[in-house]
């Protein structure tokens, strides 16, 4: 009996039969150049200092991160994201070492553009939380709360000593309303203009944060959901983002990555403006302790979560992973 009709015409496996076939069919292609790498430098230190809940992460002295950035740099990356660590005495309940020409992270990057000059593109993380006492990201009232317009102005600060050390691109971080605006028209007031802001548009409040506190050595009381999105809500992320656009954010991103495709996949459609997501500290540290265990293929794992957040709609992934990734990307295709 003839039974060639019941078997299927149409066979979507004929374009998974060999790699080379599935090389030339794939509808999301991950490149180096969609990478970058978050760096922090640590104050006060001669050796690098281990993060032991990110493994084979370290807050960099001066020295590393110089050369972190040139190992980025050839391994074809896009950008640096530059995080600050001050000396603990150094920290008080206005973040002033986040606005001293002379604190670390103003320090680092001019480091790093005697280093690698307009060759990599040079990010600053605004945000106070890094150089305040109680670990917020804006000044607190009398009673406790995070003031907003009192941290514009200390954003606006920020912003001009940034630009003045000679960074590229400023990521305002902090979820005040109204940063973006208020540090765009810092930065032009200054002749600061080709200075880019990427606005970290829809950013949630986040277990996933966890390791990150300690990278930063952050000195958080309580947590920072007053001005963080809650992570039940996606129509919020749209009206941030229209807000922020509004007030002339160069880029936008979603943060956390993993958790929250949908919501970078619903801003990547409604943009006309570059989007980058960031896989943060939490994300990173799940597949290196679930590899250590034996129980994922790390190496397989963290390219696969990067094509993810890319085929979600990131044109710029941050990632721990990125100098790294970027260099089994060049090999693959060698």
């Amino acid at each position: 009996m003839n039974s060639y009709g019941s078997f299927p015409g149409a066979r979507p496996r004929r374009l998974r039969t060999t790699p080379a076939m599935r090389r030339m069919v794939a509808e999301t292609r991950l490149d180096p150049a969609d990478l970058i790498l978050p760096a922090f430098v640590r104050e006060g230190v001669t050796e690098p200092v281990p993060i032991s809940a990110m493994p084979g992460v370290v807050q960099h002295t001066r020295d590393t991160l110089r050369k972190a950035a040139v190992e980025a740099l050839e391994a074809g990356v896009s950008g640096i994201m530059l995080f600050g660590v001050p000396e603990e005495a150094k920290k008080d309940g206005l973040g002033t070492a986040g606005t001293d020409p002379d604190g670390i992270l103003q320090v680092a990057i001019r480091d790093v553009r005697a280093e690698v000059g307009d060759e990599l593109v040079i990010m600053s993380d605004l945000c106070l939380d890094e150089y305040t006492d109680h670990g917020h990201c804006g000044v607190l009232t009398d009673d406790g709360r995070v003031d907003n317009d009192a941290t514009l102005e200390r954003y606006a600060e920020m912003a001009q000593v940034q630009a003045d050390a000679g960074v590229h691109v400023v990521g305002p971080s902090g979820m005040m309303d109204g940063q973006v605006g208020v540090i765009r028209d810092a930065l032009d007031t200054i002749g600061k203009e080709d200075v880019s802001i990427l606005a970290y548009t829809a950013k949630y409040s986040s277990a996933f944060y966890g390791p990150f506190r300690e990278a930063v050595g952050s000195s958080l009381k309580g947590d920072r959901k007053t001005y963080q999105q809650d992570p039940a809500n996606l129509r919020e992320s749209m009206r941030e983002l229209a807000l922020d656009l509004e007030e002339g954010a160069d880029m936008v991103m979603v943060k956390p990555a993993g958790p929250y495709l949908d919501v970078l996949a619903k801003v990547a459609e409604a943009v006309d403006v570059p989007v980058a997501a960031y896989q943060i500290s939490g994300e990173y540290a799940m597949v290196e302790a679930a590899a250590e265990k034996g129980w994922i293929d790390r190496d397989k794992a963290v390219l696969e979560t990067l094509t993810g957040i890319r085929r979600a709609g990131a044109q710029m992934i941050l990632t721990y992973w990125a100098t790294e990734a970027a260099r089994k990307l060049r090999s693959a295709r060698q």
